[in-house]
Protein backbone atom coordinates (compact mmCIF):
# COMPACT_ATOMS: atom_id res chain seq x y z
CA UNK A 1 0.00 0.00 0.00
CA UNK A 2 1.60 3.54 -1.08
CA UNK A 3 1.68 6.54 0.95
CA UNK A 4 -1.25 7.96 -0.75
CA UNK A 5 -3.34 5.42 0.17
CA UNK A 6 -2.60 5.02 3.56
CA UNK A 7 -3.41 9.10 3.82
CA UNK A 8 -6.83 8.81 1.83
CA UNK A 9 -7.70 5.45 4.29
CA UNK A 10 -6.86 7.95 7.17
CA UNK A 11 -8.99 11.11 5.70
CA UNK A 12 -11.66 9.05 5.55
CA UNK A 13 -11.52 7.04 8.71
CA UNK A 14 -10.94 10.95 10.49
CA UNK A 15 -13.85 11.68 8.61
CA UNK A 16 -16.14 9.08 9.65
CA UNK A 17 -15.78 9.72 13.53
CA UNK A 18 -15.75 13.13 12.87
CA UNK A 19 -19.28 12.44 11.49
CA UNK A 20 -20.31 10.49 14.14
CA UNK A 21 -19.39 13.23 16.71
CA UNK A 22 -21.47 16.36 14.46
CA UNK A 23 -24.18 13.37 14.40
CA UNK A 24 -23.65 13.40 18.72
CA UNK A 25 -23.44 17.25 19.11
CA UNK A 26 -26.51 17.88 16.87
CA UNK A 27 -28.50 15.39 19.23
CA UNK A 28 -26.75 17.04 22.52
CA UNK A 29 -28.04 20.72 21.17
CA UNK A 30 -31.33 19.69 19.56
CA UNK A 31 -34.06 17.53 21.18
CA UNK A 32 -35.38 16.65 17.65
CA UNK A 33 -32.63 14.52 16.93
CA UNK A 34 -31.94 11.71 19.63
CA UNK A 35 -28.63 8.99 18.89
CA UNK A 36 -28.96 6.50 21.49
CA UNK A 37 -24.92 6.02 21.68
CA UNK A 38 -21.92 6.74 19.58
CA UNK A 39 -21.79 3.31 18.02
CA UNK A 40 -25.09 4.05 16.59
CA UNK A 41 -23.92 7.91 15.23
CA UNK A 42 -21.20 5.92 13.70
CA UNK A 43 -23.36 3.65 11.79
CA UNK A 44 -25.75 6.64 11.20
CA UNK A 45 -23.04 9.24 9.80
CA UNK A 46 -21.81 5.97 7.42
CA UNK A 47 -25.92 5.58 6.29
CA UNK A 48 -26.22 9.26 5.45
CA UNK A 49 -22.65 9.21 3.87
CA UNK A 50 -23.89 6.36 1.79
CA UNK A 51 -27.09 8.12 1.30
CA UNK A 52 -25.85 11.60 0.20
CA UNK A 53 -23.44 9.82 -1.96
CA UNK A 54 -25.25 7.57 -4.28
CA UNK A 55 -29.43 8.86 -3.51
CA UNK A 56 -29.07 12.80 -3.12
CA UNK A 57 -27.18 13.30 -6.83
CA UNK A 58 -30.18 11.59 -8.20
CA UNK A 59 -32.39 13.70 -6.21
CA UNK A 60 -30.81 17.13 -7.33
CA UNK A 61 -30.72 16.53 -10.72
CA UNK A 62 -35.01 15.17 -10.77
CA UNK A 63 -35.70 17.99 -9.33
CA UNK A 64 -33.59 20.54 -11.26
CA UNK A 65 -36.09 22.48 -11.79
CA UNK A 66 -37.51 22.78 -8.83
CA UNK A 67 -34.79 23.73 -7.47
CA UNK A 68 -33.66 26.56 -10.06
CA UNK A 69 -37.25 27.95 -8.93
CA UNK A 70 -36.27 28.11 -5.57
CA UNK A 71 -32.58 29.22 -5.98
CA UNK A 72 -31.07 26.80 -4.58
CA UNK A 73 -33.47 26.58 -1.84
CA UNK A 74 -34.66 23.03 -2.10
CA UNK A 75 -31.64 21.83 -1.72
CA UNK A 76 -32.11 21.98 1.77
CA UNK A 77 -35.66 19.76 1.06
CA UNK A 78 -33.62 17.03 -0.13
CA UNK A 79 -30.72 17.18 2.88
CA UNK A 80 -33.96 17.18 5.13
CA UNK A 81 -35.50 14.46 3.80
CA UNK A 82 -32.17 12.17 3.04
CA UNK A 83 -31.14 13.00 7.39
CA UNK A 84 -35.10 11.41 8.46
CA UNK A 85 -34.50 8.79 5.78
CA UNK A 86 -31.47 7.36 7.89
CA UNK A 87 -33.41 7.94 10.91
CA UNK A 88 -36.06 5.58 9.59
CA UNK A 89 -34.05 2.84 8.33
CA UNK A 90 -31.79 2.63 11.66
CA UNK A 91 -32.53 1.86 15.10
CA UNK A 92 -30.75 4.12 17.90
CA UNK A 93 -30.70 7.36 15.73
CA UNK A 94 -34.51 9.18 15.61
CA UNK A 95 -35.68 12.45 14.16
CA UNK A 96 -39.04 13.66 15.66
CA UNK A 97 -40.29 14.83 12.19
CA UNK A 98 -39.39 17.00 9.11
CA UNK A 99 -39.03 20.09 10.27
CA UNK A 100 -36.09 18.19 12.85
CA UNK A 101 -34.63 16.97 10.05
CA UNK A 102 -34.51 20.04 8.57
CA UNK A 103 -33.05 22.02 11.27
CA UNK A 104 -30.68 19.08 12.21
CA UNK A 105 -29.23 18.32 8.49
CA UNK A 106 -28.71 22.47 8.98
CA UNK A 107 -26.63 21.78 11.93
CA UNK A 108 -24.92 18.34 11.00
CA UNK A 109 -23.84 20.27 7.83
CA UNK A 110 -22.10 23.17 8.98
CA UNK A 111 -20.09 21.07 11.21
CA UNK A 112 -19.56 18.56 7.99
CA UNK A 113 -18.02 21.63 6.30
CA UNK A 114 -15.83 22.85 8.82
CA UNK A 115 -14.20 19.43 9.59
CA UNK A 116 -14.00 18.84 5.80
CA UNK A 117 -12.22 22.23 6.17
CA UNK A 118 -10.00 21.27 9.22
CA UNK A 119 -9.35 17.84 7.51
CA UNK A 120 -7.82 19.47 3.98
CA UNK A 121 -5.73 21.45 6.24
CA UNK A 122 -4.30 18.51 7.83
CA UNK A 123 -3.80 16.29 5.08
CA UNK A 124 -2.76 18.78 2.72
CA UNK A 125 0.26 17.62 0.64
CA UNK A 126 2.81 19.66 1.35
Amino acid sequence: MNHGAILLAMKLLAKWLLSAAALLFVAYVYSGVQVNSFPSALLAAFVIGLLNTFIRPVLVLLTLPVTVVTVGLFLFVINAGLFYAAAQLLEGFNVSGFWAAMLGSVIYSVLGIISDSALERLFAKN
